[in-house]
């Protein structure tokens, strides 16, 4: 069955770096595009990141461009955020997304906290 794993959440100051990662199992890693979304305190649920099967095309919500970067190895089966210069708002439950056979996948999410 699908599974998809996050990983590397957790405090950090304003202004600080974070890396997310996300592995993936039962399905055919390499052929699905992937997403990250995120959700803070209070706010629903927003598409942050996207990358394609390739991981040749890549897509941003304008609050995180140029500070997030999505990234993709096929042969580790994991999907990445970097994300450089977070801020209080990007305070949320990190969570890595599949579209698989018409339905969507989620992982348990990894909590990521800017605070100073």
């Amino acid at each position: 069955q699908v599974q998809l794993v996050e990983s590397g959440g957790g405090l950090v100051q304003p202004g600080g770096s974070l890396r997310l990662s996300c592995a993936a199992s039962g399905f055919t890693f390499s052929s699905y595009a992937l997403r990250w979304y995120r959700q803070g305190p209070g706010k629903e649920r927003e598409l942050v990141a996207f990358i394609n099967s390739s991981g040749g095309a890549t897509s941003y919500v304008d609050s995180v461009k140029g500070r997030f970067t999505i990234s993709r190895d096929n042969a580790k089966n994991t999907v990445y955020l970097q994300m450089n210069a977070l801020k209080p708002e990007d305070t949320a439950v990190y969570f890595c997304n599949v579209l698989y056979r018409s339905r969507a996948y989620w992982g348990q999410g990894t909590q990521v906290t800017v605070s100073s």
